[in-house]
């Protein structure tokens, strides 16, 4: 018997049925009123930043506002309007300040619109940076050779992006420490007593993510070996070949020396060069932090600053400092891709590359990093610098140095500011200082000025601690900051300075 034709009465092929069950969907049911308020959040962001020099750097979060984002989880939704409204009530006029051209309190980039617009279009793409044949992937690798063009290593150099230089470091560590240390770290482990401990060097003002990486990568912070400084904050040489000396003949094995171009405190930059030949002389793995000062090597004016950087075999560097990109980006380069690989790969069926297909090509940068899941970090470097030029942000760095020696001009100059220290690149280090108070007032009376700084939002600077002394510091990296910035930053200070003096006779 014929069965009866019941195709007539079948739905085409992917469309819905009556007796589908109800389907549930994040995307709007009006895609009009979404649109419109998608124009809106651009039209206020950019009202924002048009209109930063008159608002204060930096004010604090009453306590209505603190209190109204301490709410319950919401179990049912307001609606994309009404929780935008929230944001721009609560969120949008409390941030820290850095898009302001008055920050100087850390190094912390102020963003470009580019930028910003770059991250919407990464997050409109959505798309997994492990690898797949797919064109952001390629972004990405270009980016990463325009990078290491830029920091002088050869062609064939491997790197990776990431949040940040912290990240960069730690992943640097790693492939340090499993080209370095004499045997397979990734099977073995560190727990075999039988292997001498593995140590790695670097300066008193070697930033604190390097112990925070050895730490986690089981070294400890015992394998630190924090090198005093010279007058100039940079790693002492000398004692540097002593220590490795010294650990060699106690059975240790030295691994790595870190290198810094651009420390925290004043901005120093080390001896790049001197520390290539003796890592090269001790068969060491060279790396460097150079969170912020490296990228002086866009600038032709300025790269000389960091001759040394070029013989490193790993970098780390941010984009989101010196380079203005929204946060967040970073990059490591490995100079030897090898290396890169053997402290990263693995080999499991569901990540096998095929001849076809969207898995054509493999998952590379899973096997240069502790990652799998990423996102399209690449996207705002790839499309800044086709914008604008390399050139461009070159003349930006160049900016902010000739703004940090005429900062350090005007302190020089007035009676009541002293400076602490040198100040090489973007960073100076001063106090207010006024001849006939006490040296033993000048902590607590700087540590008001900034405080009062901060709070009048006028300006925003930070503080360290430099052989005892309490130091303003200020650090210039905002593509949008002035002269008359800098101006107003010492007439702010000097002002709030002689204002506390004359509560303190009152």
């Amino acid at each position: 018997m014929t069965p009866p034709d019941t195709s007539a009465s079948e739905p085409p092929p992917g469309q819905p049925t009556s007796s589908d069950p109800i389907q549930h969907s994040l995307d709007p049911a009006d895609w009009h009123s979404l649109r419109a308020l998608g124009h809106q959040m651009l039209d206020d962001l950019f009202d924002n930043l048009a209109a930063l020099r008159e608002q204060p750097v930096w004010r604090p979060l009453p306590d209505t506002a603190r209190a109204a984002l301490a709410e319950p989880l919401p179990r049912q939704g307001q609606g994309a309007e009404a929780a935008y409204q929230h944001f721009v009530e609560r969120v949008l006029p409390y941030p820290t300040g850095n898009l302001h051209p008055r920050f100087f309190g850390w190094v912390q980039g102020c963003g470009t619109p580019l930028s910003m617009l770059a991250d919407l279009l990464a997050a409109g793409l959505n798309p997994h940076l492990a690898g797949l044949n797919q064109a952001p992937p390629l972004v990405e690798r270009q980016t990463i050779a325009w990078l290491a063009e830029l920091m002088g290593l050869p062609p064939t150099a491997s790197g990776i992006l990431v949040s940040g230089a912290t990240v960069a470091d730690v992943l640097g560590l790693a492939v340090a420490e499993q080209a370095k240390a004499g045997f397979d770290v990734r099977e073995a482990g560190l727990q075999d007593g039988e292997q001498p401990r593995l140590i790695v060097y670097g300066s008193a003002e070697t930033h604190n993510c390097v112990v925070k990486g050895l730490e986690l990568l089981g070294l400890g912070r015992r394998a630190f070996r924090a090198i005093p400084v010279d007058a100039d904050y940079r790693l002492d040489i000398a004692r540097l070949r002593a220590a490795v000396a010294a650990d060699q003949a106690a059975g240790h094995r030295p691994i790595a020396v870190v290198g810094t171009a651009g420390t925290v405190n004043t901005g120093a930059i080390d001896n790049l060069a001197a520390l290539a030949d003796l890592c090269a002389e001790h068969n060491l793995w060279f790396h460097v932090d150079s969170a912020f000062g490296g990228l002086v090597r866009l600038s032709p004016k300025l790269r000389h600053m960091t001759t040394g950087i070029e013989r490193a075999d790993s970098i780390a560097f941010d984009l989101h400092k010196w380079m203005s990109l929204t946060y967040e980006v970073a990059c490591l380069l490995v100079r030897d891709p090898m290396a890169h690989h053997d402290a990263f790969a693995t080999e499991v069926s569901y990540l096998q590359p095929t001849d076809r297909g969207l898995s054509a090509g493999g998952m590379i940068f899973a096997d240069r990093g502790i990652e799998l899941t990423r996102g399209f970090k690449a996207l705002k470097v790839w499309l800044s610098l086709k914008a604008h030029g390399a050139d461009a942000f070159a003349r930006q760095i160049e900016q902010n140095v000739e703004q940090t020696r005429y900062l350090v001009e005007l302190i020089e100059r007035h009676p009541r500011l002293e400076r602490l220290a040198p100040a090489p690149l973007n960073i100076v280090c001063f106090r207010y200082a006024p001849p006939d108070v006490p040296a033993d007032q000048l902590n607590a009376l700087n540590q008001e000025i900034v405080m009062r700084l901060q709070e009048s939002g006028e300006a925003v600077t930070s503080s360290t601690i430099l052989n005892g002394a309490y130091a303003i510091r200020a650090a210039l990296v905002s593509h949008r900051s002035r002269f008359e910035d800098i101006r107003a930053l010492v007439a702010s200070v000097t002002a709030i300075g002689d204002q506390l003096i004359a509560e303190a006779r009152e």
